[in-house]
Formats: structure tokens, C-alpha cells, sequence
């Protein structure tokens, strides 16, 4: 065989072989897309309790919240055509199963996805403290001190997934361009001191808010963001209002519409069938379906897009 055409079918082997490179990123892509809930319209995508919501904007891709579920929020990505290994970061909203716990799905194809989750004492997702944290009696012999007292100087405590690379929020945080994560803490008697984080997107038109569960209240939550921005032009995500009395649902819609100004609203996961009624009946054209599929264009007027292939 001559040596140039030996050479020509080696290249074109190698070519052959290696694995098809990842699609690009679309950075003009700006939308949110529903991968996780319990209701929508039918399709190949299963319903199921949780929240998991796939944001692109501004070149990035998010994955916020992981769902309950990895074999359903596998099925969902892929009946979408959603690339799980080609992400910026994920988003954790707090520490309830059904927003992470479809992690191992997302850690299988993605293993070292920086994962932003709330810092929380001894959380589930890892803490830290100085050795300098406990009071010590150096009169007691070596061993029955910890450590022989001489403990490190950094006290670092496992999560249920060692070998991710979480990152945890206390405060409200900008972790890319005009991308916040507010951090609240619940304060309601069901989840006292949960601490949870909530997306914020800097955009021409104001704040897109992403929530996960709302657990310290929605109304918590927005008010947090408009010290960012007083415009809040989207809301999309759980608002926890899944069991609320119907005086709570019109107090909490009321303040939605008449004293923060929500342009657009688009609730989801724990609403609640009465609270959905209620958002739609009080901003009518400016609510938005968000069912399990949904793509929602971030824009000027959001509203629904194709999302089929991604």
C-alpha cells in the first residue's frame, strides 16, 4: 500500500472512532423549559411530583432542580431532547426530595457539573466548620479530647454525594453576569430555617425569577428580588400554595399583582390547583401555562416556544 493512501485511511479511522462532539451551545437560545411536574399536556414525558426546569439565557444553561425521580427526569431529558452533560451549572433549590432527587441521573452524565445548593448545618449537601467551633478542656488527657486535641483547622462534613462539586449559597450571591441566587429562610412552623435558593435573571425588562418551593414565602422571595430590581417581569416555579385556605391564595395573588407588579406569571409544581385558578382569573393574559414540556421564551412578552430538540 502506498504510503500517502496508508496514511489517508488511518486519519479516516481515527475520525471514524472518535465520538461526535457535543452540539453547541445555542447562546441566542432564551427560554425555560418545564423537564419535571406533576401535570401538562399529554406527550412521551412522564408526570411526577417534583420540579426540575432547564433555563437558557445569556449564553448559559441551567439546570435548576433535579425533580424526585432520576429514571423519570432521564425519560423526561431525553423525550425532549434535553443534553444534561452540557451545562454551566445546576441550581439546587433546597434539601426537599422532590427537587433533588433525580441528582444521580444528572451526576451520571454529568459528574462534575458545579452544583450550587443552600449552606445549611450539617445539610445534606455537606458543611464546614473552624475546629475552633466547640469549647475544649485541655486538663482532660489526649484521649478523651477530640482529635488528642489537636483538631485540623477546617472541620469538613460529608453530603449524600461525596464526589460532587457542590458549592453552597448563605447569602443572596451573583454567580455569573447578571445571574443572582437569592438565599431565604423559611420562617413557617412546617419548614422552620429551611433555607432555600431562588434564580434571579438580570434582563431588559427586569427580574425572571425562578422558584423552587416558595417555602419562605413567595412573597418573601420577591421582595428579596426587588431590592436587585424593583421590575419583576416573570415568576415561573412552585409557590407553595398547594394546601393554602383561599383567603391566604387571594392575599398572596393580590400582592403579586397590585403591590409588587408582576408583569408575567407562570406557576407550577406546588401552586395548587385553587392558586392556579386564582393567578389566572387575577392576571389573565399575563398568566402562562407551564405544564410538564412547556418552553417559555424569556423576552419582552414571554410566552410559549417550541422546545422539541435542544
Amino acid at each position: 500500500m502506498r504510503p500517502n493512501l496508508a496514511m489517508l485511511l488511518l486519519v479516516v479511522g481515527c475520525a471514524a472512532a472518535s465520538p461526535a462532539p457535543s452540539p453547541a451551545k445555542d447562546a441566542t437560545r432564551q427560554q425555560i423549559t418545564i423537564l419535571y411536574d406533576a401535570f401538562g399536556k399529554p406527550s412521551q414525558m412522564e408526570k411526577d411530583w417534583g420540579f426540575a426546569a432547564l433555563i437558557e439565557y445569556g449564553g448559559k444553561r441551567i439546570l435548576f432542580d433535579t425533580g424526585d425521580n432520576p429514571d423519570i427526569l432521564a425519560k423526561n431529558a431525553k423525550a425532549k431532547g434535553v443534553d444534561l452533560s452540557n451545562l454551566d451549572f445546576a441550581v439546587l433549590s433546597h434539601r426537599h426530595g422532590d427537587h433533588m432527587g433525580g441528582l444521580d441521573y444528572l451526576l451520571s452524565v454529568n459528574p462534575r457539573v458545579k452544583i450550587y445548593a443552600p449552606k445549611e448545618n450539617f445539610g445534606v449537601y455537606g458543611f464546614s466548620l473552624p475546629g475552633s467551633f466547640y469549647r475544649k478542656d485541655e486538663a482532660l488527657p489526649p484521649e478523651q479530647r477530640y482529635y488528642d486535641g489537636a483538631p485540623p483547622q477546617i472541620l469538613k462534613f460529608g453530603s449524600a454525594w461525596p464526589k460532587a462539586n457542590f458549592e453552597l449559597i448563605e447569602k443572596t450571591t451573583e454567580i455569573a453576569p447578571g445571574i443572582r441566587l437569592i438565599a431565604t429562610v423559611s420562617d413557617k412552623p412546617t419548614t422552620l430555617e429551611l433555607r432555600e435558593l431562588s434564580l434571579a435573571i438580570d434582563t431588559p425588562d427586569g427580574i425572571v425569577l425562578v422558584v423552587g418551593c416558595s417555602h419562605p414565602g413567595i412573597d418573601k422571595i420577591v421582595e428579596a428580588a426587588t431590592a436587585i430590581d424593583p421590575r419583576i417581569h416573570l415568576i415561573a416555579g412552585g409557590l407553595h400554595l398547594v394546601v393554602a385556605k383561599d383567603a391566604d391564595i387571594d392575599g398572596i395573588v393580590t400582592a403579586l399583582r397590585d403591590k409588587y407588579k408582576v408583569a408575567y406569571i407562570a406557576p407550577g409544581h406546588c401552586t395548587g390547583e385553587p392558586a392556579f385558578a386564582a393567578l389566572e382569573k387575577a392576571f389573565a393574559r399575563r398568566y402562562l401555562y407551564a405544564g410538564l414540556g412547556t418552553g417559555l421564551a424569556i423576552g419582552p412578552t414571554p410566552g410559549p416556544v417550541d422546545t422539541l430538540r435542544h
